[in-house]
């Protein structure tokens, strides 16, 4: 197999747009005709990087490594190939290099899944965040209206001195029936106790 690949699967578009959203990092390289993903975690996160592996590994060269950061930090992380459909993701999701939300965007159980795994927090309140922080406040807005469109509502959140979105009490028990089924077994935590 080449550098290049076909199409994705649908789970696959969910997966990478999930991961778009949270920690997962579309590259561009200059002089390349299309965009690859980037999937990188801490090696605590290895039963999840693998489960993202899994569903994209036909579109991967090699399968996730660990990459010693410093001392104390060691990541895990693969690539996927080139591909057309990642290329078009990447021109929703990126302008001039920075992360964005598009207008329209629509969510799905998948994705939500996967963006809060990502990205996502509970308090030892049971309060439910998901750290939008690296988005304007016009973007997180979109992606409070994305929520509402599924049935979820939040608001934003100041914390420190970045904004992120705040799952209203009244919805957690939604968003939790929408992705506990979705949720990786080593993930449970991020929704024991709600």
């Amino acid at each position: 197999m080449g550098n290049t690949v076909g199409s994705l699967t649908q789970q696959q578009r969910d997966l990478i747009i999930g991961c778009v959203l949270g920690d997962g990092y579309i590259r561009q390289l200059e002089g390349r005709k299309d965009a690859f993903l980037e999937i990188n975690h801490s090696i605590k996160a290895k039963d999840y990087v693998d489960w993202k592996y899994e569903i994209l590994k036909n579109i991967c060269q090699s399968p996730p490594k660990q990459r010693i950061i410093d001392a104390i930090r060691t990541a895990y992380r693969f690539f996927t190939c080139q591909n057309e459909e990642i290329s078009k993701i990447h021109r929703l999701f990126y302008q001039k290099g920075v992360k964005i939300i598009p207008k329209g965007l629509v969510l799905n159980p998948f994705i939500l899944a996967v963006w809060y795994m990502d990205d996502g927090s509970k308090t030892s309140k049971n309060d439910v965040y998901l750290n939008s922080q690296q988005f304007k406040m016009l973007e997180q807005k979109r992606l409070l209206y994305a929520l509402r469109k599924i049935g979820i509502s939040g608001r934003i959140n100041k914390d420190k001195k970045y904004y992120r979105i705040r799952i209203h009490k009244e919805s957690i028990p939604d968003f939790v029936r929408i992705i506990r089924p979705i949720i990786v077994p080593s993930m449970n935590y991020k929704i024991a106790g709600l």
